[in-house]
Order: structure tokens, then C-alpha cells, then sequence
């Protein structure tokens, strides 16, 4: 029962569309290098796990491959938005949002791209207890989730699936959830460290988000606090943000029970040797 009701009040973290709902080496010069992600206005946090330029250093003499997987929060693309992506040839579609997450914002999925709900950390919010009224309480819950990616065995086993299509799927991939910045954060995490992108440069892309979302997490918060009051915009804010202690929680409970991202993603995602290898491939320019 105790499980149960950690997972939904750690699906209600992870679902800020609820709370805004409360108020509101060098590149090969023999491959060209894909251009940067579009900025988007109906998907904000929209980006590519490479980077920008020539994508971020990898293994070797390697850099991520850009044009491979993109992240987002959720895809409420505008007519200009889905003119933007056509372009970038997306394949698949990976929501890892739960269903009603979805009701609130559903998908605009480009033409042509194939549509995957996987849902990780969904809970049953209607059993969430109050008592979150600190802002470090909230802090600390978007710690655990990020514990969760790890120990709880149904995000686990959301995470294979969502890395098992991604590796599967030869074309462009988009994942996302709500804001784009846990679920999508830590799947973002994972396939950099696969390909041996260092610790700070992955930290830093994690971090990309309040700068991407800075406008639409500063107009919740102004929503929050004329309709709710600045204490509860404070006790909400870092529900909306990210911050490097969520994701050095995940990383640290990974280290802990795994060792290395390598044998998480054996050992604790099952992910099968031909899998790994084929993201590597995938991922790697």
C-alpha cells in the first residue's frame, strides 16, 4: 500500500501539466551536420539529445549524432510548429506520459510518425495525500522520483521498452513527457552516458530545460501566485524546474545498486547486448 502511494504522489510530481491545471572530437567532414532542433512555440523544451552545433563529444573520436532522437515536453505543436518538424523526418512518437496527462494536453503527432504511449511512474492520483507545503518537500519528491527510475520496477520496465524502440526504429525518434525534463531527462541521461558523453556536458543538458521553458514556468508561477498566493507559488516552483540534486539522486542510486550505467541498463533494464549495440550505432555519428 506504501509503494502504491509513493508511485502516485511521484506520478503527480512528474505530472506538471497538473499543477499548471491548478492554475492555468570533430564531426566526420565526410557527413554533413544536421542543423540545430527547431525552437518551437508549442513545445518549448523540444531539442535534440545531441546538442547544438556540431553535437556534443562522445567516445572516441566520436559526437553524438544529430537528427537521431529528440526530446520534448508535450508535442501541442501550432500549425507553424508541425510546418517546422516536418522537415526532421520523425519516425516514432514516445509519450511516456500516463493517460491523464494525455487528456490535458494531447499529442499533435507530425504526419507520417507513428505514435507510442509508454507510460513510466503513473500512478493513481486520486490516492495522493496532501502535505506537500515546503519547498524543499517538493524538492525532495522530484528526488525520489528520479530514485524510482531505478528501484521501482514498472519504470524500469517502461524505460527498456522506450529504449528498445528507439533502438529498433531506424529513423528520428521524439521523447517526451509533460514538461520534458524527469522521465525525459533521465532517458536523455541514459543514452549520452551510453555513448560516453561526460558527466558535466550531460548535467548541463539536463539543465537546458529552465532555460528553454523559462517563459511558460514563469507564467504558471505568476498564474500560481495571483490566483493561489506566493507561498504557493514557492511550494510549486520546483516542481516546474529542474534542478542538478534531482538528477545526481537518480545518478547516485544508480551507483549504488548498479555500478555503471552499462549494468543498469543489462542487469536492471534487462536490455538485451544487441540492443545496447544497436543504440550505440544509432546514436553515434
Amino acid at each position: 500500500m506504501f509503494r502504491t502511494i509513493r508511485r502516485a504522489i511521484v506520478a503527480l510530481a512528474l505530472c506538471c501539466g497538473l499543477f499548471a491545471a491548478i492554475s492555468c572530437t570533430a564531426a566526420n567532414p565526410q557527413q554533413p551536420v544536421a542543423a540545430d532542433a527547431p525552437r518551437l512555440a508549442g513545445a518549448d523544451n523540444f531539442r535534440d539529445i545531441a546538442g547544438t552545433g556540431a553535437g556534443y563529444v562522445a567516445q572516441g573520436s566520436h559526437r553524438v549524432r544529430k537528427g537521431a532522437v529528440y526530446r520534448s515536453n508535450a508535442l501541442t505543436f501550432g500549425d507553424a510548429d508541425l510546418a517546422a518538424v516536418k522537415g526532421l523526418g520523425i519516425a516514432d512518437v514516445i509519450d511516456m506520459r500516463n493517460a491523464s496527462e494525455i487528456a490535458k494536453a494531447p499529442d499533435r503527432v507530425p504526419p507520417g510518425a507513428s505514435y507510442v504511449n509508454i507510460p513510466i511512474l503513473a500512478g493513481d492520483v486520486s490516492q495522493i495525500p496532501g502535505g506537500i507545503t515546503s519547498p524543499e518537500q517538493a524538492a525532495e519528491l522530484l528526488r525520489t522520483a528520479n530514485r524510482m527510475f531505478v528501484t521501482d520496477a514498472a519504470a524500469r520496465e517502461g524505460l527498456a521498452q522506450s529504449l528498445t524502440r528507439i533502438a529498433e526504429q531506424p529513423g528520428p525518434v521524439v521523447i517526451h513527457c509533460t514538461a520534458g525534463k524527469d522521465r525525459t531527462g533521465w532517458t536523455a541521461y541514459l543514452l549520452q552516458s551510453l555513448v560516453g558523453v561526460d558527466a558535466d556536458t550531460s548535467m548541463n543538458d539536463y539543465l537546458l530545460t529552465n532555460e528553454y521553458s523559462a517563459a511558460s514556468i514563469e507564467a504558471t508561477i505568476a498564474q500560481i501566485s495571483a490566483t493561489r498566493g506566493p507561498q504557493a507559488a514557492a511550494v510549486y516552483r520546483p516542481f516546474l524546474v529542474v534542478d542538478r540534486t534531482y538528477l545526481e539522486a537518480g545518478i547516485a542510486q544508480l551507483n549504488s545498486d548498479y555500478g555503471t550505467v552499462d549494468k543498469y541498463l543489462r542487469d536492471g533494464l534487462g536490455l538485451r547486448p544487441e540492443v545496447v549495440d544497436a543504440l550505440r550505432a544509432k546514436l553515434l555519428q
